[in-house]
């Protein structure tokens, strides 16, 4: 379902899944645990701070309702650091951590680019960038965020989530670093290529280099990516910004966000200068 939040001429566009219990957005095993705890339940732990208070003294005899969350930082829409991908960034310096993100990356004019024809497990090279830029008329500038539409997010809630979509390969990436885009995302469970399909093709040819080639560019350029992504398909190729702010959690390799697509002719489509690409 659509999500769309307008006040005056300004629409807001939510980008972002649920994190919710039973719905595939992880592989076995590594998806949210949420216990919920509602009005009734939770008069035990109200009670403690007011001594003497009995269930009935409170209207409707409700306590607050709230929830207990076992989560990883990759869970649901979230945003990854460079430090994800390894250790240093550009080059041998040492890699940010989400709390380290420079947050001007994270406001930015953003561009789409619709891979959903491509086959799932697919590497995208930068000759489709290149194709995909022509067809929509756009030309890149720096610090301009990139995102991905692949057929993952049609998946999305079913078994088959974790293996569906398209991947950005280590062309395709660099690609966009080296025309200053510090900022991309998909609607896939990875950046790169869905894992069952690389593990073939890694099998086949023992070329090591193919795993995880797109986080991997991060080693020579540093940037995050945006994973998880919801409802691209209601994007048009550009004309809008992203807001991505990420939770902003101490020496972390990734962080949740609330992602959102905004329109607003008030804000300039050329992207912000107050950071370096």
């Amino acid at each position: 379902m659509t999500t769309t939040l307008a006040t005056s001429a300004r629409r807001i566009i939510d980008m972002s899944m649920h994190l919710e219990n039973d719905v595939v957005s992880d592989p076995p095993g590594l998806g949210p645990r949420i216990n919920y705890i509602d009005h009734q339940m939770s008069f035990a732990d109200l009670a403690q701070f007011f001594p003497g208070l009995q269930k009935e003294d409170l209207p409707d005899g409700e306590s607050w309702a709230v929830e207990e969350v076992q989560l990883n930082t990759h869970n649901g829409t979230h945003l990854d650091a460079p430090y994800h991908f390894a250790s240093t960034m550009d080059g041998g310096q040492r890699a940010l951590s989400i709390d380290e993100v420079d947050l001007n990356w994270c406001f930015q004019p953003a561009v789409k680019l619709d891979f959903r024809h491509l086959p799932d497990g697919y590497v995208v090279q930068a000759a489709d960038v290149e194709a995909e830029l022509a067809r929509i008329g756009h030309t890149l500038q720096p610090l301009q965020i990139v995102v991905v539409n692949t057929r993952a997010g049609s998946a999305y809630g079913t078994p088959g989530y974790t293996r569906a979509g398209c991947g950005m390969g280590y062309e395709a990436t660099m690609y966009l670093l080296e025309r200053g885009v510090r900022l991309t995302g998909t609607d896939a469970w990875s950046w790169d290529a869905p894992f069952a399909y690389t593990a073939q093709r890694y099998a086949e040819s023992g070329d090591a280099s193919l795993i995880w080639e797109g986080h991997k560019a991060g080693r020579d350029i540093g940037y995050c990516h945006l994973e998880k992504l919801h409802n691209l398909e209601a994007l048009p190729a550009s004309g809008f910004y992203i807001s991505c702010f990420p939770v902003k959690v101490r020496g972390a390799s990734a962080g949740w966000t609330r992602a959102v697509a905004i329109f607003d002719p008030v804000l300039p489509l050329q992207p912000a200068t107050g950071a370096k690409p």
